[in-house]
């Protein structure tokens, strides 16, 4: 079976409440594989990937330190299968030169990846079964959301923001992380690095 290297393109809300769809891409290409995940892991792929250090490790962040601890590395995820609509990953890991698989949740394994800096994989079969091509209009969506798709709220707290002095905005970034509201901090931290360009 041929494997197809894949990316994360995005992560969105679900249509269900409380769950994310994480969209994977293929490199080179427009196929995208979407992918159901709940909040937890949508929250820590999202902290890992926006550089967000919290007030203390989450459930991730702790399996590094342990695997750092006792110089485990993940090497690759590999999405091996598609059952029922559920996609199943294994983590190819190495300890002391010998490499076992782990067999583990999608979601967690690419929260790991991502803290790993390790590729993500799958095969030709899975992408034919399971995957979307988007148009590049969509993927831009995906990425970049309009203006449009920003909640009323969240474009009041966003004009709020550029009121405060960056004295503010650190203290008020210090305290969203001590009570772990990722999104409010990630908000604030691209507040703070629009004024430091």
């Amino acid at each position: 079976m041929s494997r197809v290297k894949l990316n994360i393109v995005g992560l969105s809300t679900g249509q269900t409440s409380g769950s994310y769809t994480l969209i994977l891409g293929e490199e080179n290409t427009n196929r995208k594989l979407p992918i159901v995940i709940g909040s937890f892991e949508a929250q820590a792929i999202a902290v890992e990937i926006e550089k967000i250090v919290p007030f203390r490790p989450m459930t991730h962040d702790l399996f590094v330190n342990f695997c750092k601890s006792f110089e485990i590395s993940i090497h690759e995820i590999v999405i091996y299968s598609l059952n029922e609509g559920v996609f199943h990953a294994k983590m190819i890991c190495e300890q002391n030169g010998e490499i076992r698989e782990i067999d583990a949740r999608t979601s967690d394994s690419i929260a790991l990846a991502v803290r790993f800096k390790c590729p993500i994989y799958t095969y030709e079969e899975i992408m034919d079964a399971a995957s979307v091509v988007f148009n590049e209009d969509l993927n831009e969506a995906l990425t970049e959301p309009t203006e449009e798709k920003v909640s009323k709220k969240t474009k009041s707290e966003n004009a709020e923001y550029t009121r405060m002095t960056l004295e503010q905005l650190e203290t008020i970034l210090e305290k969203a992380i001590s009570v772990e509201d990722y999104g409010t901090a990630a908000r604030i931290r691209d507040e703070i690095q629009r004024r430091q360009k």
